[in-house]
């Protein structure tokens, strides 16, 4: 899921947080940053007239996503996928699309995925009685999240993007303090890649926009966009209510500037999370700035403090920056791990968007969001 990318360029143009002059260093080895968080299983249960119901359990899972073929409902008679409290639900008729809530492929469809480590699949009739004895389908494969254990190994073997002290939170923890940088959070969500990796994106702009990398995806099907996963008490364990949609149309993706620009489903029931503007401009070095995102695939983090930078806010170190294209990058100490590919980088003046994270490596860099609106500002 990894790969180190070797650029083709000598140097990064280095440029200290104590002087405007830049010099000449070593480039590293930048690396980008998306997570490994689940596995496949091939499973084969039949649902029917005499078995309607069964609940998947995988211990210690932190999802759950169920994957259906030959599929056939009689008229009235529906799938249903849900956690076993039924707070998540998702129902599937013969037009398994008109949810909005599934991924078509040529064997079958994913169900959108269930949080936490039990899914109960169900075929009910009108009104939750029995299904019709004609109503079939066969679940045939599931993707499962890692266990806590598992997301820790992952997580040794991803770019090692934390520079000196571990300095993200959860976001929740900045809701007194900084206020305003913490109601920027709410845009900010997880994508959850073909069931089995992880990147974030970010709503841009008052319509169906969101911005991601595009080593994170350049096709959508099977993307799923988890809002709201995130701690509702600071050092919490336990997230709050997720709204998931799937990723409809890329609009527009670049791999020089590393960037996909996408539409979703469901859109209507995004309004609450608010949205982020772009501040279309470079970057001045030691401008104060933070970075939103879902680092190592946890719930959501706010990278605002730096130890590397005095323990204060994190700060732009370097401006034009060799990245996926010449002098496209900007560079930073902000913390990152896997998982934080396509994060949005914000100031802290202007508290909109100043770059798009994508490379790990300390520093770490984000495209310069000025090139990128330069390309998709007439998409807006």
């Amino acid at each position: 899921m990894r790969r180190t990318l070797q650029l083709l360029a000598a140097a990064l143009l280095a440029v200290p947080l104590s002087s405007g002059t830049a010099t000449a260093a070593p480039a590293p080895d930048l690396v980008e940053q998306v997570q490994q968080v689940g596995q496949d299983e091939v499973v084969s249960t039949v649902l029917d007239g005499r078995h309607q119901t069964t609940t998947l359990r995988r211990p210690g899972s932190w999802y759950l996503k169920t994957h259906f073929t030959g599929l056939r409902l009689v008229a009235g008679d529906v799938l249903t996928v849900s956690d076993p409290a039924g707070g998540e639900t998702y129902r599937y008729t013969a037009d398994v699309t008109a949810s909005g809530t599934a991924t078509v492929d040529g064997t079958g469809f994913w169900a959108m995925s269930v949080t936490g480590d039990q899914a109960v699949v169900g075929l009910r009739g009108r009104d939750g009685g029995p299904a019709h004895p004609a109503s079939r389908v066969k679940l045939d494969k599931i993707t499962r999240g890692y266990t806590d254990a598992e997301m820790a190994a992952a997580a040794e073997l991803a770019p090692k993007s934390v520079c000196g002290t571990n300095d993200y939170r959860d976001a929740v923890c900045y809701q007194s303090s900084n206020p305003t940088e913490f109601g920027k959070t709410k845009a900010v969500a997880k994508l959850l890649r073909n069931g089995g990796s992880l990147c974030t994106a970010w709503r841009v702009g008052a319509d169906n926009r969101m911005l991601t990398n595009n080593h994170c995806f350049t096709s959508g099907a099977g993307i799923e966009v988890w809002f709201n996963y995130q701690c509702p008490t600071c050092g919490g364990t336990a997230t709050a209510t997720v709204t998931k949609v799937l990723v409809s149309s890329v609009l527009k993706t670049s791999a020089a500037l590393d960037y996909t620009l996408f539409s979703v489903t469901n859109f209507a029931s995004l309004a609450s999370f608010g949205y982020l503007e772009l501040d279309a401009r470079v970057p001045a070095v030691g401008e104060e700035m933070y970075i939103v995102g879902h680092p190592a695939g946890k719930l959501k983090k706010l990278s605002l403090r730096d130890d590397q930078n005095g323990g204060g806010y994190c700060a732009v170190s370097a401006v034009r920056v060799n990245g996926s294209s010449s002098q496209s990058d900007i560079a930073y100490r902000c913390d990152t791990e896997g998982g934080s590919s396509g994060s949005p980088v914000l100031s802290r003046s202007t508290h909109k968007v100043i770059g798009l994270h994508h490379y790990g490596g300390c520093p770490n860099q984000g495209v310069r969001i000025d090139l990128v609106a330069a390309q998709i500002g007439a998409l807006l």
